[in-house]
């Protein structure tokens, strides 16, 4: 019986894989809420943690720099986070990330303010916001080795788009809370201490995701690697530098189609639609909800459709439904309120494409490595492009207005392109990784 038909790998997901994936989703959906809920109420946390008699316009840098830090924190994080992964277990790493993200959200929400201990409260924040950083650097490439080591080869793409809906949920239920929370308190309250309650809810909710993660086993292959003694020996990253270049380059390239896609269309959308279209504020941050619940089914089933038809043929294909879809969008998300919200609808069903991005770059990597050369091309991209992108896309809008939509058209022909690659290579990155390193790990 060849490798790529073992019972192993057809057999449909069990109970076990469905709790694995359910726990592994929550805590990434709160780990990224934890993450993104900072820049829901910066305004409020800029006036609070700078003094009083500073400019408006000066804060904000201030506190959007706050921001960027955990960004640029993120490769790093990554990275050690990722070599413990590959030297002494995903599960512990796993568990270790959402800790230390509850931890500095909780940090966050009992910060005593400038006006109490003085220049302190920035710094404290900014160390706060780089924890954060350093977790969410370790939590994403660590839940899509976690949940691709556990289910049937077969069924990678699905895990993998399930757990990244989860990711998303994690932006929505942030927006949803901002958006509560802004409602039911005035701004007097909001700026007096309501600004606290979502990162209390964030920490208290982390700090239980935790204690469900007890729950989830090792993965298998890397019980098989460290039984058989095939872990790495040398230094994983170094490892991955000088033999899997072609798989950091590939996964880097798709990690600039996923951070374009979903910066541009989920976190700034809401921005263009008020200062370019015309809506107010509540209105653009319904249809940007409304989007993103499209967003989550589209990830889950790129992530079963790229199982069926491969990832050459996906990106092909998906990528030309994106570009017309986020083209059509901006080109007529002007003429109605209902014409704004359907064309969202569609527009964050094709953004699902990212869904199958961890299928590529899972099969990129072997077992021994996989963690680390995941994590350095994901986070290290992210930090280069989910940075550069709203810079460069803001930038562009002062010469077209339709920046943003040719933005996104040039990420579609990249995909598009991948997509090619892919194709003549039969789906795998380096073909020595694959189907038949795992397939006969599971055998």
């Amino acid at each position: 019986m060849s490798p790529t038909t073992t019972p192993a790998a057809a057999r449909p997901l069990n109970s076990q894989d469905y709790r694995t994936l359910g726990l592994s989703a929550l805590g990434g959906a709160l780990e990224f809420y934890d993450f993104i809920i900072f820049v829901f109420f910066a305004t409020v946390i800029g006036h609070l943690f700078f003094p009083a008699d500073m400019s408006d316009s000066v804060i904000m840098i201030q506190t959007f720099g706050i921001f960027a830090a955990g960004y640029l924190i993120r490769p790093i994080g990554g990275i050690v986070l990722a070599h413990f992964g590959d030297r002494y277990g995903r599960k512990r790493v796993f568990a270790f990330s959402i800790l230390l993200m509850a931890l500095s959200t909780l940090g966050m929400a009992l910060m005593p303010t400038y006006a109490s201990i003085g220049i302190a409260a920035p710094i404290m924040l900014v160390i706060l916001r780089m924890l954060q950083g350093a977790a969410i650097g370790g939590e994403v490439p660590g839940a899509w080795t976690f949940v691709s080591e556990h289910v049937p080869f077969r069924r990678v793409g699905l895990a993998c788009g399930f757990l990244t809906s989860g990711l998303s949920l994690g932006i929505m239920l942030g927006s949803l809370i901002a958006t509560a929370i802004n409602s039911i308190f005035t701004p007097e309250e909001v700026a007096a201490y309501a600004w606290r309650i979502p990162f209390f809810i964030g920490g208290i909710f982390g700090l239980v995701a935790v204690y469900l993660r007890r729950w989830l086993e090792e993965t298998p292959i890397f019980n098989e690697m460290k039984k058989s003694k095939s872990l790495s020996r040398d230094l994983p990253l170094g490892t991955v530098l000088k033999n899997h270049r072609r798989g950091v380059i590939i996964s880097a390239l798709l990690t600039w189609v996923l951070s374009a896609a979903i910066v541009v269309t989920t976190l700034m959308t809401a921005t263009f639609l008020q200062k370019l279209y015309g809506y107010s504020a509540l209105e653009s941050l319904a249809a940007t909800s409304f989007g993103t619940l499209f967003l989550i089914i589209g990830v889950i089933l790129a992530g079963a459709l790229v199982d069926k038809i491969g990832s050459g043929r996906f990106f092909m294909g998906a990528s030309v439904f994106f570009g017309i879809a986020t083209f059509t969008f901006y080109s007529f998300a002007g003429i109605s309120l209902t014409a704004l919200f359907g064309l969202y609808a569609v527009m964050g069903f094709s953004v699902g494409i990212v869904g199958a991005v961890p299928y590529v770059m899972v099969r990129a990597f072997p077992a021994s490595v996989r963690f680390s050369g995941m994590s350095f091309a994901y986070n290290v991209s992210y930090a280069i492009f989910g940075g550069l992108t709203p810079v460069a896309v803001t930038t562009a809008l002062a010469y077209t207005p339709m920046a943003h939509a040719w933005y996104l058209v040039f990420i579609a022909v990249l995909a598009f392109a991948i997509g090619v690659y892919l194709h003549l290579r039969g789906d795998e990155v380096e073909s020595h990784v694959g189907i038949e390193e795992l397939e006969t790990l599971r055998a």
